[in-house]
């Protein structure tokens, strides 16, 4: 066998192209003992989390009288050797286990071999269960084989990976060192199997409609466009699925949602990422007060499958998401919240005046219904930490909401808010295909004088309507914004596995 001794480094702390340069030669030596760098031979039979929670609680003496042998496999997450025997602790998908390594039971030649393997190496282990004289459970090695080399090396263990962006951008190495990350991410994924299984247990279907669309629509929101060379045509990346959603009311569904990506070319902030996650869901024969009892009971039974309670810590604030919660109209709010005066915001001089003074742009020709909402955004939306149900929202704003019959110049829509941000929006759906055809119209014309987020005029959908839509009630809901709320994270990317970033500067 060829010598696998290699020379230490003559640096206290080598640099990292020092360290995967000394890699590289470690895993040229272990190939040229034809030890396998990446190796598919291995098969795995546990789980480490199996192990740990069906043999955690024996005694010395009774893992001593197992005759099993387990079979586990992870990445050497830790590293320390004593000459003759090495301690290491492996970490799968599950949980970490400690390995115990000995010379004498792996051959002289086979422990050579092994003591070449590094920290972020993943290997597969086979051996029995023991107690060490400090009652750490230990999978004692009578086997271990290299199944996949790693050529960098894992951050160091007490500083971890500390840089936000670097965190972000290489969220493979992040989910490895950082069991915070790993754990949001489980999160994320029951909150939306929760949120799936209760939708379906009321009798909600789960469909999908168009990413790609000629004409985007469902949201005031700025698309990004791309191009399809073999139709030659113009298409959009969808910004909501409302319009394809709710011409399945109209072919016959009367519950249906979606769970999946939307994309809005805006810009990036710990609340906004252009490619984000929505449920939406459409409900025949049920108006926006229908949707508030169903989301409170919605969210507060999601609370008490995540945590058995419904007051949840977010930002060290108590949120209690139990029902009955507070509801105020947008004019309420922007009095009770806002402090504002009826000629505050009814008066759209004083309420141009009031929006620049607060330091946002007004456009030319802007509507009133437009300027109370920045004054919504600014003086009440922050103050919403509770869950708070604001409704019946101007209809200069609202083109896809069905009018009050009382006051048509409101509609019957609304927002949740929680810890000062939007989480849902919703409302009973306008379905009179001629009040639709003038909002698009007037949309349009927002358009044509500069709006860039204003909607499209949308001939089929009008169709659509014309052949008639049930009353219906629809809701969005903002996952990323949920799952922030639910693992106590303060930026959206905390919250996305692979947010958008910069392209990633390289020299040369």
């Amino acid at each position: 066998m060829k010598d696998l001794n290699l020379n230490k480094q003559k640096q206290n702390e080598p640099s990292e192209s020092h360290v995967i340069q000394h890699r590289r030669q470690k895993a040229k030596l272990l190939s040229d003992n034809q030890v396998p760098l990446f190796p598919n031979v291995f098969r795995k039979k546990f789980d480490i989390a199996q192990i740990i929670a069906e043999n955690g609680e024996l005694s010395s003496e009774e893992l001593e009288s197992l005759t099993h042998t387990f079979s586990v496999a992870g990445r050497i997450m830790a590293l320390r050797s004593f000459g003759k025997v090495t301690f290491i602790h492996i970490q799968d998908h599950t949980k970490r286990i400690q390995v115990f390594v000995q010379r004498d039971v792996l051959g002289k030649e086979k422990y050579q071999i092994f003591n070449k393997f590094d920290i972020g190496d993943i290997v597969g282990v086979e051996g029995g269960l023991f107690r060490t004289k400090t009652g750490e459970l230990t999978l004692k090695a009578e086997k271990i084989s290299l199944l996949s080399k790693s050529f960098r090396p894992l951050p160091e263990k007490y500083h971890g990976l500390k840089d936000v962006e670097t965190r972000y951008r290489q969220r493979y190495v992040d989910l490895l060192v950082n069991p915070k990350a790993k754990e949001i991410f489980l999160a994320r994924t029951r909150i939306v199997k929760i949120l799936r299984e209760f939708l379906d247990q009321k009798g909600f279907m789960e469909v999908e409609t168009p990413m790609m669309q000629s004409i985007p629509g469902g949201a005031t929101a700025r698309p990004f466009q791309t191009h399809h060379n073999a139709l030659d045509m113009k298409l959009y990346l969808r910004i909501a699925p409302e319009l394809y959603l709710k011409r399945l009311l109209v072919g016959g569904f009367e519950k249906v949602y979606e769970l999946n990506r939307n994309f809005r070319n805006e810009g990036v902030s710990t609340q906004h990422n252009p490619e984000f996650t929505m449920l939406e869901f459409y409900w025949a024969y049920a108006d926006f007060n229908d949707l508030m009892s169903f989301t409170e009971e919605m969210l507060s039974s999601l609370a008490l499958k995540m945590f058995d309670r419904t007051q949840i810590t977010y930002q060290q604030n108590i949120i209690d998401l139990g029902p009955p919660w507070i509801r105020l109209t947008f004019y309420q709010s922007l009095e009770i919240i806002g402090g504002l005066a009826k000629e505050d915001y009814q008066n759209p001089d004083n309420a141009k005046e009031l929006v620049i003074k607060l330091g946002e742009n007004v456009q030319t020709g802007e509507k009133l219904g437009k300027l109370q909402a920045k004054l919504f955004d600014i003086l009440v939306e922050p103050k919403l930490i509770q869950p708070h149900f604001i409704y019946h929202y101007p209809t200069d704003i609202s083109p896809l909401s069905r009018r009050n019959d009382e006051d048509p110049g409101i509609t019957d829509r609304f927002e949740l808010f929680i810890a000062g941000r939007e989480i849902a929006n919703a409302f009973s759906e306008l379905n009179d295909p001629m009040d639709q055809r003038e909002r698009f119209e007037d949309q349009t014309r927002e358009k044509d004088a500069g709006d860039d987020e204003a909607h499209f005029m949308d001939e089929d959908y009008l169709r659509a309507l014309e052949y008639g839509m049930p009353p219906a009630g629809g809701e969005g809901i903002g996952i990323d914004r949920l799952v922030m709320l639910f693992t106590d994270s303060a930026s959206i990317r905390e919250v996305i596995l692979f947010p958008l970033l910069r392209p990633e500067v390289t020299s040369g």
